[in-house]
C-alpha cells in the first residue's frame, strides 16, 4: 500500500493481539513511508521532524493533535526547539497495527 492510499484510509478500533501486524506486514507498510522507522523495541514506528522554528514545530504538533483527534488514534510526541519525534503504536494490540501507519501516512500528508 502506498503513501497515497494509506492517508486516505481512516482509523478502524483494534484491540487484541489480533490486531498486530506480522513483522514482514510491517516491513511492507514501512517501506512506503519515507524516513519512518521501526522502534528499537519494535513495538512503534518513529519519525524526528525538523523546523527552523519553535513557532513552525508547535503549528505541527497542533496539526498532528487535530488529525490524531479526529481519528482517535493518538501518537507520543517529543518536542523541542525545531524538531518533533512522533512514535506511533497501538497499545490495544501490543504493538503495531494498521492505525499506525495510516496515521503516519496521514502526518506525511500535512506536510505535503
Amino acid at each position: 500500500m502506498n503513501l497515497t492510499e494509506l492517508s486516505r484510509q481512516h482509523c478502524q478500533p483494534r484491540k487484541g493481539k489480533e490486531h498486530a501486524l506480522a513483522p514482514d506486514q510491517v516491513q511492507e507498510l514501512l517501506a512506503g513511508l519515507p524516513g519512518w522507522q521501526l522502534a528499537l523495541d519494535g513495538k512503534a514506528i518513529v519519525k524526528d521532524f525538523r523546523f527552523p522554528d519553535f513557532h513552525r514545530t508547535l503549528g505541527f504538533i497542533n496539526a498532528v493533535g487535530f488529525m490524531a483527534n479526529r481519528e482517535d488514534h493518538h501518537p507520543d510526541l517529543e518536542a523541542g526547539y525545531g524538531h518533533c519525534q512522533v512514535l506511533w503504536s497501538t497499545h490495544d494490540v501490543g504493538g503495531l497495527s494498521l492505525n499506525d501507519f495510516v496515521c503516519a501516512a496521514k502526518v506525511e500528508a500535512l506536510l505535503a
